[in-house]
């Protein structure tokens, strides 16, 4: 075959190398885009619409799309018969031309009426194909709204919806679909609600008070508030274990669900076992429970994200670790994602490109197994992770979308992909309607899609730009992903990260060994826990690597922005995205600008104390103590030296109090004094601790509330620091700041009139009380002292040293209950008050800012001002805020 015999085949392969070339790309083939997004979105819309509606979608649709397909296939038969007829007079054509020729010695006119032909042909094809098109979306709408409307009446039928809206109370055998799970605490006022354990299942007979047994099949979320000791037997449960539960139905607290009421078991005890677990839900247990026990000896960060990488298996994963890996979106790490296995079988397969090749490097070369066999087993491999994962929509959904990024490896060829991943959204939809309203859902066909048709150009841009490949691909990838994601997770967090992208790329160097030996622990867990210990701890320093980038850039003091958390935020959030994208091709092309963006750019994230003083003001030059606004709770920081301060109380809150510490640039604690245990004061010491040299906690001697207590001692052993007991009369200095413990006396509050001291009544009247000095200003701090607590203050010895004090933390914050005599005694100049906005319990108290002002006070407080400074200048105190 000559060159002009080849030009045409290559032409339309659209490269010299042909269409046989594994890494050919061509044009994405999108055809099957519009009928998965017509799914995709009547299943959102159908799972909460009536049978009426249900039924006339689908009537409406399948009519409209038999019509089409119908006149389609008119179309084909008559461009059939007329292209047999043109056929027919294009040979009589060619055979009068061939007569003429052979009398003129030529024949230069043969084929303009075959050409005409051809594009009458295409005509009459191509609306044929656009009602074939148009009829496929249609039946794809009535397949999805049957499919919808059958889900949605799974939560409308049957017994418990009816029992919920009575608030009745069953007993009730439920058969759990997914792993038991503990519900994140909470922090209520000055309480920490406790963790309850919660199981999604399936109600399959109910017992009803009168005696009725119904049978059923109605999803259900099962929570349970059990002691310690019936946690663990709570969660221990397998899927498919059948319990019996003695509950008060209630509805759903939020529609648009899958789950048809929420069961809140009665009594505080172990679960009612009917039924075991299956034998493959065992086998699945024992693995997760191997690699558990294979991980006991790790370090805490390791301990917690191990499993969690390997199976998603989050339950030890603490609250400040959770919140460090959303701060940053590695979240997606921790969950079961396609991520996971494509790893194992890229490692089974072989690198990118050539895993359909003679000279494939994968493992199942080196075994020497054949290529077809190559292709079951990984089919196994993707089965197998599916049942140790648990068969839970979140896993069929990674499974799937990884398989399409697995499709990506095998083949190099990117243009069978995008049609690949629509077609397993519809299945997905198909199969399960709830997906369509499932952000995680939504998350993963926004990443993969990006990682399908943005980053290949990105990567080819950022290639002709001299950056190596490799690292094109990596920014290129996480640059999409994060691009298309970014709308999503601002509509869920009210928050974009502005680390994200740089966390994601240096946590990638580390997923890849820390999965492959986590499944390597796995797998050798129930044979040899020796072996598979030590795959473990091999596995600990990629995973603690993670844990540490996730905990440095949380840290960070411009890590996130505060965003609108709506879909109008998002839509802004997109145009924000779209015009940096354009801003950034012309800025590539001018590396001075680049250069000066990136230097803005770290100095946003980053924010140096110094810069930031200059151009916010926050802190004050000079500044002697400071209020962080914590929301409803208390945390104050008093000044001891350069990037040093004692911190008085945590508040609720682990990220905002470390924010406020970040900003007044502390890196050194001598001691943190925690006023009582109420939550709202001690819950956020894990952000106090947070990368920060701590010398000593000190606390109140009353231990109430028990959870509270215990919590702060277990985070200070695991800590190492030290934990000692405030009682009056104590004194200390640390540079220029002073201080002497006022309040409780060391055996306890002393009521006059009795002859002892009996416990306080609660732990506010337990609360630490000091009196403070720093360069000649003198704040009084009461923590949360009642009325009982104040009089008993003022009439103590201690209350020589309380008159005119120049700054009071006001009581409670500022609530109602405040004894008036200790005010005017203290005559404060300014007075503080810590609270929420918005908070509850209506405070601070307008008697209360009444009564200080008439003493003369001017009074601030952080739902208005937000964090408060004071200094002390020649001319008197000064106050500044944030």
């Amino acid at each position: 075959m000559n060159s002009a015999d080849r030009a045409p085949v290559h032409a339309a392969a659209g490269s010299r190398l042909g269409a046989a070339h594994p890494r050919q790309e061509g044009p994405a083939d999108l055809r099957l885009v519009p009928p998965a997004l017509a799914a995709w979105g009547t299943a959102a819309l159908m799972l909460d619409a009536s049978a009426e509606w249900v039924v006339g979608v689908m009537t409406v649709c399948l009519v409209i799309g038999c019509v089409l397909l119908r006149a389609a296939r008119r179309g084909r038969v008559r461009e059939s018969e007329e292209g047999g007829r043109s056929g027919q007079r294009e040979k009589s054509r060619q055979k009068e031309r061939g007569e003429q020729s052979e009398e003129r010695g030529h024949s230069g006119h043969s084929g303009h009426s075959g050409h005409s032909g051809h594009g009458g042909r295409s005509g009459h094809s191509r609306k044929a194909w656009q009602r074939v098109s148009v009829a496929a979306v249609l039946l794809c709408v009535a397949a999805s709204a049957a499919s919808a409307g059958l889900h949605g009446a799974d939560l409308r039928r049957g017994p418990v919806p009816g029992l919920a809206r009575q608030y009745a109370h069953v007993t009730a055998d439920v058969e759990l679909t997914a792993d038991p799970r503990l519900s994140r605490p909470r922090i209520r006022g000055d309480h920490a609600a406790p963790a309850a354990v919660l199981l999604e299942a399936e109600v399959r007979r109910v017992r009803k008070t009168d005696g009725t047994v119904l049978g059923t099949r109605t999803p259900v979320l099962v929570i349970a508030d059990a002691t310690s000791y019936g946690r663990r037997a709570w969660l221990s449960l397998l899927p498919s274990t059948r319990v019996r539960v003695f509950a008060r139905v209630a509805p759903a607290s939020a529609g648009g669900d899958r789950i048809a009421a929420v069961l809140r078991v009665s009594g505080e005890g172990p679960p009612d076992v009917m039924g075991e677990p299956s034998a493959t839900q065992r086998f699945a247990g024992r693995l997760r429970s191997g690699l558990r026990e294979a991980t006991d000896g790790l370090g805490t960060d390791a301990r917690a994200l191990l499993p969690g990488l390997v199976v998603g298996d989050t339950s030890r994963v603490p609250a400040e670790l959770d919140e460090a890996f959303k701060a940053t979106d590695l979240t997606h790490l921790m969950a079961v994602s396609g991520a996971n296995f494509t790893i194992m079988l890229a490692l089974f397969l072989g690198p990118p490109g050539l895993a359909q090749r003679a000279e494939r490097r994968g493992l199942a070369s080196w075994l020497g197994i054949p290529l077809r066999a190559t292709a079951l087993a990984g089919g196994g491999m993707i089965l197998a992770f599916v049942i140790v994962c648990r068969p839970d929509p979140s896993v069929v959904r990674a499974a799937a979308c990884g398989s399409v990024a697995l499709l990506a490896i095998a083949t190099g060829r990117r243009r069978s992909l995008i049609p690949a991943l629509a077609t397993a959204v519809l299945l997905l939809v198909l199969y399960d309607p709830w997906l369509a309203r499932s952000y995680g859902f939504l998350l993963s066909v926004l990443a993969t899609g990006a990682l399908l048709t943005l980053a290949p150009r990105w990567s080819t841009a950022l290639r002709r730009r001299r950056v190596r490949p490799r690292v094109a691909e990596a920014l290129a990838a996480a640059g999409a992903a994060q691009a298309v994601c970014a709308p999503v997770v601002a509509v869920l967090s009210a928050q974009v990260s502005l680390v994200a992208v740089p966390c994601n790329l240096l946590a990638e160097f580390a997923v890849a060994p820390a999965t492959v030996l986590g499944f390597a622990a796995l797998a050798a867990a129930p044979v040899a826990m020796p072996v598979a210990e030590a795959f473990a701890w091999c596995a600990s320093w990629p995973a603690g690597w993670i844990a540490g980038i996730a905990r440095t850039g949380a840290a960070l003091p411009g890590a996130g922005v505060d965003w609108p958390g709506s879909w109008t935020g998002a839509l802004l959030l997109v145009l924000v995205t779209v015009a940096l994208a354009a801003g950034g091709r012309w800025a590539v092309r001018h590396p001075w600008l680049c250069g000066v963006c990136c230097v803005a750019f770290l100095l946003v994230v980053v924010q140096p104390p110094p810069l930031t003083r200059v151009i916010t003001g926050w802190p004050p030059p000079g500044w002697r103590f400071a209020m962080c606004d914590v929301g409803q709770g208390d945390a104050t920081v008093l000044a001891a030296g350069e990037g040093t301060g004692v911190v008085v109380d945590a508040g609720p809150d682990p990220a905002l109090v470390d924010r406020c510490l970040s900003a007044l640039g502390i890196t050194r604690i001598p001691l943190v004094v925690l006023t009582h245990f109420h939550a709202d004061h001690v819950a956020g010491l894990p952000g106090v601790l947070r990368g920060r040299a701590v010398g000593a906690i000190e606390t109140t001697g009353f231990g109430e509330p028990v959870d509270q207590a215990e919590f702060v001692r277990r985070l200070a052993a695991a800590r190492r620091v030290p934990v000692t007991r405030a009682a009056a009369g104590e004194e200390r200095r640390t540079g220029d700041l002073a201080w002497r413990v006022l309040w409780p006396p060391p055996d306890g509050p002393r009521i006059p009139g009795r002859p002892t001291a009996p416990a306080p009544e609660g732990p506010n009247d337990a609360s630490v009380t000091m009196l403070v000095r720093s360069a000649g200003t003198t704040l009084l701090m009461l923590g949360d002292l009642e009325p009982p607590a104040q009089r008993a203050l003022l009439r103590s010895p201690a209350a020589a040293g309380l008159t005119a004090v120049d700054v009071l933390k006001v009581a409670h914050h500022g609530s109602a209950y405040q004894d008036p005599d200790l005010i005017r005694a203290v005559a404060p100049r300014l007075a503080l008050v810590s609270v929420g906005t918005g908070n509850p319990y209506g405070h601070p108290a307008p008697s209360t800012l009444a009564a200080l002002r008439a003493g003369g006070a001017t009074v601030l407080r952080t739902d208005e001002d937000g964090a408060i400074a004071v200094t002390r200048t020649a001319g008197g105190l000064g106050v500044g805020t944030d």
